[in-house]
């Protein structure tokens, strides 16, 4: 049982070092399945998530080894369709590994996955879009299997811009008989990045951050080596504890592109920024405006920092309305920053929040990942003693985030139990 306490009030200054997506290195470690050699990621975060992806891996017989943010991954003996149950329900991304084991090996069965309880994420666009490239698909207990002697390239419309389908899709279609045209499809940073890293390995993809992606499948992919894009939401965290304690962050290994939904809701509420690059410079204001904010796909604001932004909200001068578009139930935090003190109002899919003049230190807990850096965030404004508990979905996305704090002067502390 672990737990973080932090002491409020005190304004961050220094520098932060950004790591490696989250969001984009789960599905490239998922890509390695597709090739018979050794693929090398570059700048791959050392996160409780990772380690699962791998042990999801090892499991079909593949070879990952981690040695200072380098993971290698051989996967030239695969020999298991069916990774354990428990593995897969800890993470909605095991998911991922099904286009590349279909595509590979032509059999896939997988349990359902798990993942922070945000909301219902199914996954029946990935299975229509199996079965469009060729696939048998069949559902029940708790299980998904699919298999097909070979894929064969298809027209396939997503009815959603959903990411992890996308992914998916991508990679089976890279080994599928012909061409795959998928429409409608997610447009994020981390699909560009994953289309690079097919690419890389033999694969012919055009389109990828456009709505329509364009796949011509090969018989073969080869081994690769590849960096990791920056991690657009753990820098957007970084950006909001920044804003909430009127400090002075510099984030360097950042892609501002990335991030100009996020600088644009942050230069509204008052806060002054250098945008350079491959870095950023952020003056904060201790005088917070309040902002309305509606999440929505890329290139829209991310729902992965809706969380940190209202923990930010809850402290302006003024009221803010944040309606969350892309998950349903993403607003569990709410209760948690109201324990401490916040004025939140929740109706439908917004929720309106009301700027207090200060939050006050409480025992709260971490409901899910960016639930957690909310909370992190929130605990650096109190005034007096923060305790997160349920710390585990926190180190599900951020690497060394305890070690990042004290460099730039959080007054924070891990307890073990």
């Amino acid at each position: 049982m672990k737990k973080i306490l932090i002491e409020g009030g005190a304004p961050l200054f220094g520098e932060v070092q950004i790591s490696g997506a989250k969001n984009s290195v789960l599905p490239l470690i998922a890509a390695t399945l597709l090739t018979d050699g050794t693929s090398i990621i570059d700048d791959c975060p050392w996160l409780s998530d990772v380690d699962t992806m791998c042990r999801v891996l090892a499991h079909l017989g593949a070879r990952p080894n981690f040695d200072h943010n380098v993971l290698s991954i051989d996967t030239s003996e695969l020999n298991q369709i069916d990774p354990p149950a428990e593995l897969m329900r800890q993470m909605r991304a095991s998911f991922l590994v099904m286009g590349p084991i279909l595509a590979r090996l032509g059999k896939v069965r997988l349990a359902l996955p798990g993942g922070c309880a945000i909301g219902a994420r199914p996954i029946d666009l990935h299975l229509k879009g199996f079965e469009a490239l060729g696939a048998t698909v069949t559902m029940g207990h708790g299980y998904v299997e699919a298999q097909a002697k070979r894929l064969y390239g298809s027209r396939i419309y997503l009815d959603f811009p959903s990411v992890g389908a996308t992914e998916n899709l991508i990679m089976a279609a890279s080994l599928a008989e012909g061409h795959t045209i998928i429409d409608n499809a997610a447009h994020e940073p981390e699909i560009i990045d994953l289309a690079n890293m097919l690419n890389a390995m033999g694969a012919k993809i055009k389109g990828a951050g456009t709505n329509t992606i364009r796949i011509e499948g090969v018989e073969a992919l080869q081994a690769a080596r590849h960096t990791v894009i920056p991690d657009r939401i753990e820098a957007a965290s970084f950006l909001a504890m920044a804003a909430a304690t009127g400090g002075e962050l510099i984030l360097h290994n950042v892609i501002s592109e990335h991030l100009q939904p996020l600088t644009a809701k942050l230069m509204e509420i008052g806060v002054s920024m250098e945008i350079g690059y491959d870095s950023i410079h952020i003056l904060g204001n201790k005088d917070i405006d309040p902002v309305d904010i509606k999440t929505l796909p890329y290139p829209g604001f991310p729902t992965d920092a809706q969380a940190q932004f209202m923990a930010l909200l809850s402290v302006a001068r003024g009221s803010s309305i944040i309606t969350e578009t892309v998950f349903e139930n993403r607003f569990m935090h709410a209760t948690e920053l109201m324990k401490m003190g916040a004025d939140i109002r929740i109706e439908g899919n917004s929720a309106i929040v009301n700027g207090v003049s200060r939050l006050s230190g409480a025992s709260v807990r971490a409901t899910d990942l960016r639930g957690g850096a909310a909370m992190v965030i929130a605990g650096q404004m109190a005034q007096g003693i923060t305790e997160i508990t349920d710390i585990h979905h926190i180190e599900r996305g951020y690497e060394n985030l305890i070690r990042k704090l004290e460099k730039i002067g959080t007054r924070i502390k891990l307890v073990e139990e």
